[in-house]
């Protein structure tokens, strides 16, 4: 009894070697495969029919001028955003990033009534007796905040909360754009009284408004996985506002990552400088000079995958076949040893 308890002990180091041999190789296909079926479902969604946005086109027989004001808003494109779909895809499709992307999302089920933030999702359900009478409506600044968390949480950080000033009254609720086509009228609107002395300021002179500096978003880097980022509506001044224009002048030794030219070049409200433009041209010919379609960009794209996928089948499989014959050799070894070990338990003493 106790020689077999001898021998099975003996053979656990190789079974041992031997499943994690497999393991190795299994993970490996396994994560390959991975990749290949998310790369499938990027490219299915890309390819997809576009949503017919059933919601929308009952209010667009009698709301054509609302309708074309949504249709080109961030939340007409919330769900079909390719930043979005970038992200959401690679986060594995969460659920509860289509709350916020999707109107009337069902939790318990994964239904929603479409894709994007469409009039039902402000409105609601238009009453029985509409027309003519008036569709309520749920939008105050706390409802957009729901989604809009991190901007909600920023003004009420402000002197705007405090005197109940909403998304609303700075925004158009359709578009998302400002009410004003010049941001700093709409700050003006408010605010003329109180700028005293600023308005003969330097800044002022050369061009730079209020949200140039109030509103300057610098993003986090690197930025989160969640694509979660500052909006600019605490609308106060930080050291790093100042150091977006006067680097040099500050000493800071470094400039922040896409802030070189200064805020109102960073917030795209004004013309890029001579050697801006030239980088920006420089660049649009090195793509026209590659001479790649859409098309043909893709299907690099897929080879470098496909090439990708194959070095790592490679890796896994020379790692396995180590094991493998590292593994059989203990194995041969071991049966030799226990043979001979038999041999002499069988010999007679002398």
């Amino acid at each position: 009894m106790k020689k077999r308890q001898v021998r099975i002990n003996r053979y656990i180091p190789t079974l041992i070697s031997l499943l994690a041999g497999l393991v190795i190789i299994a993970f490996t296909i396994q994560g390959v495969a991975a990749k290949s079926s998310n790369a499938a479902v990027y490219q299915d969604d890309e390819t997809a029919e576009e949503p017919q946005d059933v919601l929308a086109k009952d209010c667009q027989e009698c709301h054509l001028d609302v309708t074309e004001h949504w249709s080109r808003s961030p939340h007409a494109h919330a769900f079909d955003d390719e930043v979005f779909q970038d992200r959401w895809l690679g986060m594995g499709e969460p659920r509860e990033c289509l709350v916020c992307h999707t109107t009337d999302f069902k939790q318990s089920t994964g239904e929603y009534a479409a894709e994007g933030v469409q009039c039902q999702a402000c409105h609601g359900e238009a009453i029985g007796d509409h027309p003519p009478a008036p569709v309520p409506i749920k939008a105050d600044t706390e409802y957009c905040g729901i989604c809009h968390t991190t901007t909600l949480g920023e003004w009420r950080l402000t002197g705007h909360s405090t005197v109940d000033i909403g998304c609303t009254n700075c925004h158009d609720p359709h578009s998302q754009q400002a009410l004003f086509e010049d941001a700093d009228e709409m700050c003006l609107n408010c605010h003329e009284e109180t700028m005293g002395e600023y308005l003969e300021d330097l800044h002022v002179s050369e061009g730079i408004g209020c949200v140039d500096c109030h509103a300057l978003v610098i993003p986090p880097d690197p930025i989160p996985e969640d694509g979660i980022v500052p909006t600019g509506h605490t609308f106060t001044i930080t050291p790093a506002t100042c150091i977006a224009c006067h680097t040099d002048t500050l000493h800071a030794g470094f400039s922040l990552p896409g802030y070189e030219n200064g805020a109102s070049a960073a917030n795209g409200d004004r013309s890029m400088p001579e050697d801006a433009e030239a980088a920006s041209e420089e660049s649009g010919q090195d793509e026209e000079e590659s001479g790649l379609s859409p098309e043909q960009r893709l299907q690099t794209l897929e080879a470098a995958l496909a090439s990708q996928n194959l070095s790592v089948l490679f890796q896994g499989g020379l790692v396995g076949l180590v094991l493998g014959g590292s593994t059989a050799w203990i194995v041969a070894n071991n049966v030799r040893r226990g043979r001979k070990e038999d041999k002499e338990d069988d010999q007679p003493e002398q």
